[in-house]
């Protein structure tokens, strides 16, 4: 149940030493092939990582051998130093991994990925993080796809992992993310892998539809990360072209599940909070709403104290540019309709809470839906981030 449940694939995860919990630290995604056809989609800040713009160049061309993601530092606005720090890193897996396979390898079949602090990675970090590769190589298996999702943690508790079967094909993958998670792709490494033949084309076709209806759609905290990047690896070991519908619906289903294993890992949260918007004029007008919404700091401390407090959630609604009637919406939380045409209905005090909470806000303009997932504002998330550095 992972990146290397699909045929073709070997993953490590090891201890490199960047972590001073002595923590592992280092993750290795190998394609054996046949086919290496890739795609990826990265964070939309303007203000990129080091590995996101070299990664952005391996897989504009369609084709990568594998990836490799550290934790224990972001390697982030660490200037042309780090820029270099990630060459030299691509360029130590793509040598060890000739000098052990067949196939020559380069440094542009490689995409690299770093998650942590940033403006952490300086030369003594550099030289850890090479130190690396080789153990990393060494332990290559294609049992090693959890040991890769523990290696790529960093506030998270738990690793996170997926399978997805499609007829005769299967998506594996793995993620990380516990706090900037917000759209534009959460704030996460994800690495996914698949048996199935499939073009570079089909591969990006499948990933943005799915990663728009997923991660795109996962709002803790409001807050865009700089490394967010997503990777689709096709080895076409199964022989296997599946109905790419069927994929991209396959595909689709294993994002929104990493995407909702990250929201119940989100930094210190009590609440898993989904806010679906039916009725509305279009999807977009849907989604506009929805985040709205899982951006009130006033919603999301209701929430953390248990309080149903509708008269938040309608005040989000008109903040957006959506079309509905301000006089004509309805709330419904956890099962319970709180309001209805924009004024009180059941008593709040019925709503019953649990660790998931369900947010229904009706516009009553059309037939569109969406949902946003979101966590809430707890004394516990306060506190670990304003000591994230320390």
């Amino acid at each position: 149940m992972t990146v290397t449940s699909p045929r073709g694939f070997r993953a490590a995860g090891v201890t490199a030493g960047l972590k001073p919990s002595g923590h592992p630290d280092l993750a290795l995604v190998v394609n054996d092939g046949p086919q290496h056809a890739v795609a990826a989609v990265y964070t939309s800040n303007r203000c990129k990582a080091n590995p996101v713009l070299f990664s952005q160049k391996v897989t504009a061309g369609g084709g990568a051998r594998a990836v490799v993601l550290n934790s224990g530092g972001a390697n982030c606005f660490t200037g042309q130093f780090g820029y270099e720090t990630t060459e030299l890193t691509a360029a130590e897996v793509a040598a060890g991994l000739t000098a052990t396979g067949t196939d020559p390898v380069t440094a542009s079949d490689v995409v690299v990925c770093s998650t942590g602090l940033i403006g952490v990675g300086d030369q003594t970090w550099r030289d850890t993080l090479l130190g690396g590769i080789a153990p990393a190589i060494n332990a290559l298996s294609t049992t090693g796809g959890e040991d890769a999702a523990r290696a790529i943690m960093t506030t998270d508790t738990v690793p996170k992992n997926i399978e997805v079967p499609v007829g005769d094909c299967i998506i594996g993958g793995i993620a990380k993310g516990a706090g900037m998670l917000a759209p534009a792709l959460a704030t996460m490494l994800v690495v996914f892998t698949t048996d199935a033949q499939l073009t570079p084309e089909e591969l990006d076709s499948a990933l943005r539809h799915a990663t728009a209806r997923s991660f795109d759609r996962l709002d803790s905290d409001a807050c865009m990360s700089t490394n967010d990047t997503v990777v689709l690896m096709s080895s076409g070991a199964s022989g296997v072209h599946p109905d790419l519908d069927a994929f991209t619906q396959a595909l689709t289903e294993a994002c929104q599940d990493l995407a909702r294993q990250l929201m119940s890992d989100a930094e210190g949260a009590a609440h898993n909070i989904a806010i679906t918007t039916s009725g509305a004029a279009s999807e977009a007008d849907a989604v506009e709403v929805s985040r709205a919404v899982s951006r009130s700091n006033l919603f999301k401390t209701a929430i953390f104290g248990e309080d149903p407090n509708w008269g938040r959630i309608v005040a989000q609604v008109g903040t957006t540019s959506a079309e509905f009637d301000p006089a004509n919406i309805d709330v419904t939380v956890n099962g319970v309709p709180v309001c209805v045409a924009s004024g009180p209905h059941a008593d709040p005090q019925s709503v019953v809470f649990t660790r998931d909470v369900t947010v229904d806000i009706n516009l009553n303009a059309g037939d569109h839906q969406a949902t946003v997932w979101t966590n809430d504002l707890t004394h516990q998330y306060v506190e670990e981030n304003s000591a994230y550095s320390s």
